[in-house]
C-alpha cells in the first residue's frame, strides 16, 4: 500500500492520475477496510469464508455511501470470482440474461452479480437468475435501496 501522501496503483484501464478520488482511496485489501472487525477481522467468519473462495448470495445492508460495492468488489476479487455490478432499477431482464449466459459459458470461475438496489427488481428481472444460482455458478450480492429499519 502506498503512503498516504503516495500515489496509490491505478485502477485497471486508467493511469493513476485519472482515476477519481472516490476510486484511488478505495480500500485494496480487507486490511484496509474501517470497521466491521467482528466478520472481516483476521480469523472471524465473513473473512474466512472469503479467504477459502466459499462465497454464497447475501445481501449488504448500510447507508449510500458506506462501502458495500467496494466491499462485495473485494470480496469477489480474494474469492477468485468475477464481479459484475449493475443497477436494478436501471438495468432489465436482456442484461441479466446476458450476465447469467456469460457465468454459464465460464464455470471455471463463479460471477458474483452485484445488484444495485436489489429489493427493487422485479420478479421477472430475477427470474432468469435463479437455475444458475442453484447450480452454484453465480450468486447474488445487493444492497437494499433502503434499510429495512426505514420501512
Amino acid at each position: 500500500m502506498a503512503d498516504l501522501f503516495g500515489e496509490p496503483p491505478a485502477a485497471p484501464g486508467r493511469a493513476a492520475g485519472e482515476a477519481p478520488l472516490a476510486d484511488r482511496m478505495r480500500p485494496r485489501t480487507l486490511d484496509e477496510i474501517v470497521g466491521q472487525d467482528h466478520l472481516l477481522g483476521p480469523g472471524r467468519v465473513l473473512r474466512a469464508m472469503i479467504e477459502r473462495g466459499e462465497i454464497h448470495s447475501m445481501i449488504l445492508w448500510g447507508p449510500p455511501g458506506s462501502g458495500k460495492t467496494t466491499l462485495a468488489s473485494l470480496m469477489a476479487t480474494i474469492a477468485g470470482a468475477r464481479f459484475v455490478a449493475f443497477s436494478a432499477v436501471l438495468s432489465g431482464v436482456k442484461e441479466i440474461r446476458q450476465v447469467i449466459a456469460d457465468a454459464e459459458r465460464d464455470r471455471r470461475r463463479r460471477t458474483i452479480l452485484f445488484v444495485d438496489e436489489i429489493t427493487a427488481s422485479t420478479a421477472p428481472s430475477r427470474t432468469p437468475s435463479c437455475p444458475t444460482w442453484r447450480a452454484g455458478s453465480s450468486c447474488s450480492w445487493g444492497p437494499p435501496p433502503r434499510t429495512p429499519r426505514s420501512r
